[in-house]
């Protein structure tokens, strides 16, 4: 079976419905930036803070050429995946791409407490997240669909995303 990709900005749902997903699917699940974190043996702050992000975005390539080898799993991404179109092209070759959006307020909402974001490191982040949500736009265009999550339970996107890819995939 083909693999449910989940990609969008942060604080979306991607873990949580991931998660959801993979549980009533019977699938695996599996999280790129977990396999970034477990193959460079750092954590994703650390890159950036030492490396940078341009050598982030490398490592989160390639540990999007691992994944999309797989079958049967629920694939979540971070956020900036879609930078590159390559990553997305990849993804694409062996799963369905779900894009999960959100108001820039309730991005902030589920991600503004915390410290683990490096891209958020700034005097005015729901200002840099509404800029940063415009320049991806046209990169998270490109999934294959788009589920809007604001004022949605985990069990309605869930439930949304089950729908549309077992059509998906019936239809190929």
């Amino acid at each position: 079976m083909p693999n449910i990709v989940l990609v969008g900005f942060m604080g979306t749902g991607k873990t949580s419905v991931g998660q959801q997903l993979a549980q009533r699917l019977e699938m695996s699940l599996i999280d790129t930036d977990d396999v970034i974190e477990q193959d460079s043996g750092m954590r994703i702050a650390d890159i950036f803070d030492r490396d940078g992000e341009s050598y982030f975005r490398d490592l989160e390539s390639a540990a999007v050429r691992k994944v999309s080898g797989l079958d049967n799993h629920v694939i979540s991404t971070g956020g900036g995946v879609v930078l590159r179109e390559s990553n997305l092209e990849t993804l694409k070759q062996n799963g369905v791409v779900f894009c999960l959006t959100a108001t820039p307020e309730e991005i902030w909402e589920h991600v503004g407490h915390g410290t683990h974001r490096p891209l958020l490191q700034t005097p005015h982040p729901l200002e840099k997240i509404r800029q940063m949500l415009v320049d991806r736009a046209p990169y998270y265009a490109r999934a294959d669909y788009e589920i809007l999550t604001t004022d949605l339970s985990i069990e309605a996107v869930t439930d949304n995303i089950i729908e549309v890819f077992q059509h998906a995939i019936h239809s190929r």
